[in-house]
């Protein structure tokens, strides 16, 4: 996998940082996306030390053309796109009643609205390539429902849906798509939940960890983002080209009950 090229979207922090830097210990050249501050040093670090060549896009995923512009500008630098990973994503948390209608479209946006952008834009160029790997991360909660996440788990069920029409569109030009579905990873964005809940119910973040966060996996422990990126690796191998359509929880036994 040498010399590929790879586009990780919200690629500066959590998730999707642990991907960029094991796709940069394979080899791959990278497309390193974010909102951090100091994205492009992130970039630029991630480089020198896997010796890969990299470049740093800070894209509105809620503007189509910047996400387009992003491809653009990435395919001019490499030439191609190998693999697309779409992974940026947010959260809100809230009753129906009272989810606000922006959130609501902010998170479908990033979640589901750019990832069809994202593959619409490296689409071509796969084709002709007759070779591409798409790989979405969606959730456990792209499985199944949780209270007052009413975007956050339309938008992750309607991302393993839109996988699942890339894969029967791409099966006749050696593309493949594929959905991750991991449970709980302790990320900023999880970080975050748990410390909102903590002060809301006034208890140790310990306590709403093991009570709350981890209270529907089988296995207590949050999934690792080393265990999300060796399957990304996986899934943009030769090994996994019959591998197609799919969506495959990594998620503590959440969603085997």
């Amino acid at each position: 996998m040498k010399g590929k090229v790879a586009l990780i979207t919200g690629s500066t922090s959590g998730i999707g940082l642990g991907i960029a830097r094991a796709f940069a210990k394979a080899g791959f050249n990278l497309v390193i996306h974010g909102l951090e501050s100091n994205g492009a040093e992130i970039a630029r670090t991630i480089a020198i030390e896997h010796q890969v060549e990299t470049f740093y896009s800070s894209a509105n995923l809620l503007n189509p053309s910047e996400i387009e512009g992003m491809v653009t500008v990435a395919l001019a630098k490499f030439g191609t796109i190998d693999v697309l990973i779409n992974n940026a994503g947010i959260q809100y948390v809230s009753a129906i009643e009272n989810f606000p209608l922006s959130k609501w479209n902010d998170i479908i946006s990033i979640n589901l609205t750019a990832a069809f952008c994202t593959s619409k834009s490296v689409w071509e160029g796969m084709k002709q390539n007759k070779w591409g790997r798409i790989i979405n991360i969606s959730s456990a909660h792209g499985l199944v429902g949780s209270e007052f996440k009413s975007a956050y788990v339309a938008s992750k069920h309607g991302l393993i849906g839109l996988t699942k029409v890339l894969a029967l569109e791409g099966a006749d030009f050696g593309i493949t798509a594929n959905a991750i579905c991991p449970g709980f990873v302790q990320t900023p964005l999880v970080d975050k939940q748990v410390a909102d809940l903590s002060k809301q119910q006034n208890v140790s973040e310990t306590e709403i960890i093991q009570k709350h966060i981890l209270k529907k996996h089988a296995v207590k422990e949050f999934v690792s983002i080393d265990a999300i990126a060796a399957l990304c690796l996986f899934l943009a191998s030769e090994n996994a080209s019959m591998i197609t359509g799919t969506s495959m929880p990594v998620d503590g036994g959440w969603t085997a009950s």
